[in-house]
């Protein structure tokens, strides 16, 4: 017994210490469907979804038969008196007898069924509710390319930091490389103190760009859990790397796609707009006309002494009652007609701003072309650049050796390096974001 026990304390022991160590791995594609399905704003994104399907559904139930029931009990403390003449009972004329109607303590219980039959209003808000889910769905479709956008940008932020952190510290090594040959030689009075002086610097300011880094490398990831709707804290790893990723995102044939401006998302949520107003002024039209709804109820009262009503001797007195009510708009000082007047204006306004947001799709879509293009060209630039950056520091190292050149130098050749690879991974990074944007605009997937 104490054998298995021990057994099964252990499998729990390693079932826990492999549940704290497991990590999360994803590719961006991976990442993205991850986000749309648990980022805090695509979760309540969708519960705007069934949120307005329960509103139609509310909408459309008012105006259906509504079937109430109240049940009352009133015990009268003090019975009110009501006077009769006393002739009336052969009493003398001229004088009163007091009179106590009914019994001190009665029940009441009542149905109704009501029913509209004609309200304009209740027309044009069922009409509504289609442009209202519509706009729901919209704004769902608008989050979901809120979050894919999100995410593309922590992911790559995650891989620049993790590219930075790598570069940095093949630059210090070589740096702690360089000063410690060039301490040596300035030891055994082969070199000169400023060298010493010039490479120390350059390692000082490369250790402080390292821990920021490394510093950046966790926020970043803290960044992209909460995009993806994890916790901060969870050790999430990526499959890809930042110069793969950019490779498979450059193409420039998506520049040239056929864009449909009702396909975008922007575009179609001003649109809703546009029907929002309309039906708000078919509203304000509505009250003008007549309303009528009918109504049926049943009920049965009982009187008594005592509280005697759940008695089976108890006699009960059934009422019904069959009505309608019709109520008639017939003047209001031009209440109504200034409402409808400001929903006509506000539909007008609806319709030049839906007019004004295609104008302004249609030039972020050619900025978008423009910016995803010159972030290809930059790359580009940005590799080239790289490579001859990486050729003079290589030629100023030999010639440093040789002592061909200075530490100045040297250090020049080496800053321009530093500079030419942080401007190489965001020019990757700019890639990968320039191609998401558009692909938004144009409302196509990765």
């Amino acid at each position: 017994m104490r054998n298995q026990l021990m057994i099964i304390i252990a499998v729990l022991y390693l079932n826990f210490g492999y549940a704290q160590e497991q990590t999360y791995s994803y590719t961006l594609e991976e990442a993205v469907q991850f986000a749309l399905e648990n980022n805090y704003a695509a979760i309540n994104a969708e519960r705007d979804i069934i949120d307005a399907q329960k509103q139609k559904w509310e909408t459309i139930a008012s105006g259906l038969p509504q079937i109430n029931g109240a049940v009352s009990y009133q015990n009268q403390l003090k019975q009110p008196v009501s006077l009769l003449p006393a002739e009336l009972a052969g009493g003398e004329a001229g004088t009163f007898i007091p009179v106590i109607f009914s019994q001190p303590q009665s029940a009441t219980a009542t149905a109704t069924l009501t029913q509209q039959i004609f309200d304009g209003s209740y027309i044009v808000g069922v009409q509504a509710t289609k442009a209202f889910l519509s706009y729901s769905a919209n704004n769902k479709e608008k989050t979901a390319l809120d979050v894919r956008k999100q995410v593309v940008e922590a992911y790559g932020n995650v891989l620049l930091a993790e590219e930075s952190v790598d570069i940095l510290e093949k630059n210090k090594a070589t740096l702690e490389k360089n000063l410690y040959e060039t301490s040596k030689l300035y030891e055994n009075g082969l070199g000169d103190e400023e060298s010493v002086d010039q490479l120390q610097i350059t390692l000082s300011s490369i250790e402080n760009q390292l821990q920021n880094a490394l510093r950046l490398k966790e926020i970043t990831l803290q960044m992209l859990n909460l995009s993806m709707g994890l916790d901060l804290d969870i050790p999430t790893k990526l499959k890809e790397n930042l110069e793969d990723l950019t490779v498979s995102k450059i193409d420039l044939g998506i520049v040239g796609s056929d864009f449909n401006i009702n396909d975008n998302v922007d575009f179609k949520l001003a649109e809703n707009v546009n029907q929002q107003r309309y039906y708000e002024w078919k509203l304000a039209r509505s009250r003008a006309l007549p309303t009528l709804n009918a109504f049926v109820n049943y009920g049965s009262s009982a009187y008594s002494d005592n509280f005697d009503f759940l008695s089976s001797d108890q006699q009960w007195f059934d009422s019904s009652i069959l009505g309608f009510d019709l109520s008639i708009p017939i003047f209001s000082s031009f209440k109504r007609s200034a409402s409808t007047q400001r929903a006509k204006i506000a539909l007008e306004k609806a319709k030049t701003q839906l007019t004004e947001a295609e104008q302004q799709i249609r030039l972020q879509l050619e900025n978008a072309k423009n910016s995803y293009t010159l972030a290809i060209s930059n790359y580009e630039t940005a590799k080239q650049n790289l490579e001859l950056s990486e050729r003079i520091e290589q030629k100023n190292q030999i010639k440093y050796k040789e002592g061909l050149a200075t530490s100045f130098e040297l250090r020049q050749a080496q800053t321009q390096l530093y500079t030419t690879q942080q401007e190489y991974l965001q020019s990757m990074v700019e890639v990968i974001n320039k191609k998401t944007e558009l692909e938004i605009i144009l409302n196509k997937k990765a």
